[in-house]
């Protein structure tokens, strides 16, 4: 079976500074993966509003390429993988299981998406999907040793059960998230896509969280507690209590413009509701 091609590479590619296509090198996927963290922003809008979270891949590139929306892992890489594909890349889709800020030896559920990618022989992870701690280069999968990004580093650890992503955040290796290569299909995207959007357990159905990285620094909105993460730097926080503000700091800060969510102040005003009460 053929994977979906991309209806709007050449507005994809300018979103991302590319007025032809590149070819498929490591310099390519690293650009790739650095600039597509800091244009298109980690969000969960549609799953604080309630709205349903579409992710074939006309509906993705309707949402983020034409809508000017960002997404989450099951948009954004699934997005990725196909611009990766499209450009001749070497590259399957594979799952993993968020363990940050888990308890240790957490076994938690497969619903994280991102890429394996292979260039030279050399296999790399590659994710534009994970939220405030996203790795913003691609990752040499068959060493253990530090690696680093334009922002923290990381490593990956061998397990007996597949791989474990780490970040190094303030001087402490952080576990992210345990993956494996094990194949996957649009169904097992489907099944993870379901809980994560609906489930009411699910983090993303509980709280707003937006994230986007730049020259040296993170933004990440949780609720309503906005910060900036400046790389060696102490972090600027801030409240934000009115629905209003809200928004405001949305389009500011993130480049998101929420018109096609019409019910999406009220859902605002419940994830802020602790702060403005």
């Amino acid at each position: 079976m053929s994977e979906p091609r991309l209806t709007n590479l050449k507005l994809y590619l300018l979103r991302l500074g590319f007025d032809a296509p590149p070819a498929p090198t490591l310099a390519t996927l690293r650009q790739l993966q650095w600039r597509h963290t800091g244009v298109f922003p980690f969000e969960n809008l549609a799953t604080i509003a309630g709205a349903p979270v579409l992710i074939d891949l006309p509906s993705i590139e309707e949402k983020i390429l034409v809508g000017g929306r960002g997404g989450y892992c099951y948009e954004l890489n699934n997005l990725f993988f196909a611009l990766l594909l499209e450009l001749g890349f070497d590259a399957r889709s594979i799952s993993g299981r968020v363990v940050m800020n888990q308890p240790e030896g957490s076994w938690t559920a497969r619903t994280h998406r991102l890429s394996l990618v292979t260039i030279d022989d050399v296999r790399y992870i590659s994710d534009v999907g994970f939220g405030g701690m996203v790795p913003t280069a691609p990752l040499i999968l068959d060493t253990e040793a530090e690696q680093a990004t334009p922002h923290e580093p990381y490593r990956i650890e061998k397990q007996a059960d597949g791989y474990m992503l780490q970040a190094k955040v303030a001087g402490e290796w952080r576990s992210m998230y345990l993956f494996d290569l094990q194949r996957q299909e649009d169904i097992d995207y489907t099944i993870g896509n379901w809980y994560v959007s609906t489930h009411p357990e699910s983090p993303f159905a509980q709280r707003l969280m937006v994230a986007r990285t730049g020259d040296g620094w993170r933004k990440t909105l949780n609720n309503g507690s906005f910060a900036i993460h400046r790389m060696g730097a102490s972090s600027e926080r801030r409240e934000v209590a009115q629905v209003d503000e809200l928004i405001d700091l949305l389009a500011r800060e993130f480049g998101l413009h929420l018109h096609d969510l019409p019910h999406v102040r009220h859902s605002l005003a419940r994830v802020i509701a602790p702060v403005s009460v």
